[in-house]
């Protein structure tokens, strides 16, 4: 089994023949984004992989083993949403409206690229813009979720964004991720919450749609 714990990120500057004959850790995104992982690279050899917090793995990326062996990373193809737009601002408006959502997203020179999520489709086509689910490579941009608040996809990327997923879920396509603790400019003499749940009548109902028929999953 390869030891693992030194990440070389590209530009490596390591001679390309080298990077050629390399065995390939092939990963999608999620997987990519973790600091300890076992695999098993494309000879079938098995990797065991220990990187500082915060570590994410990228296409073209090198790993050094503890005998010094090189091991190439490679961006798995995963069920992603290819988004775009004849009209730039409306792309615009649909990143605005993903980044609302502290969506992991990775920012082409004309498109949008996203995991697949039936529900962010459908808002998607709501805002006038192509959304078609294919098979591709996914590096969102480093460092774009949580607000800034996180370095990198660390450990708990996954968690946070399970959870991003399920208040998303829960309030049916609504456009509000974000707290509505808001404050009032009247005083509330009587008590209640102020993280009321805002619907706009936005109940649909995202299995059934026609035009997500492309990709195969189970929500």
């Amino acid at each position: 089994m390869h030891k693992i714990d030194k990440h070389l990120p590209a530009p490596h500057g390591i001679a390309p023949v080298l990077v050629r004959r390399a065995p390939k850790l092939v990963l999608p995104f999620g997987d990519r984004s973790k600091s300890r992982l076992r695999a098993v690279l494309d000879n079938g050899e098995e990797a065991a992989i220990f990187l500082p917090r915060g570590t994410v793995l990228r296409g073209g990326d090198l790993l050094v083993s503890a005998d010094g062996t090189f091991v190439a990373v490679q961006a798995a193809a995963e069920s992603v949403l290819q988004v775009r737009a004849d009209d730039p601002h409306a792309l615009m408006r649909a990143a605005y409206h993903l980044g609302n959502r502290h969506t992991p997203v990775e920012i082409g020179r004309d498109y949008l690229r996203l995991e697949y999520d039936p529900v962010l489709a459908d808002m998607l086509m709501r805002l006038g813009v192509q959304a078609e689910c294919a098979e591709l490579p996914f590096e969102p941009e480093a460092g774009a979720y949580g607000g800034g608040h996180k370095h990198g996809h660390d450990a708990t990327f996954a968690e946070d964004y399970a959870a991003a997923q399920a208040v998303f879920h829960a309030h049916h396509g609504d456009s509000h991720l974000h707290s509505h603790s808001h404050s009032h400019p009247h005083p509330h003499p009587h008590p209640h919450p102020h993280t009321h749940t805002h619907t706009h009548g936005h109940h649909h109902e995202h299995d059934h749609h026609g035009h997500h028929a492309g990709c195969d999953h189970e929500d």
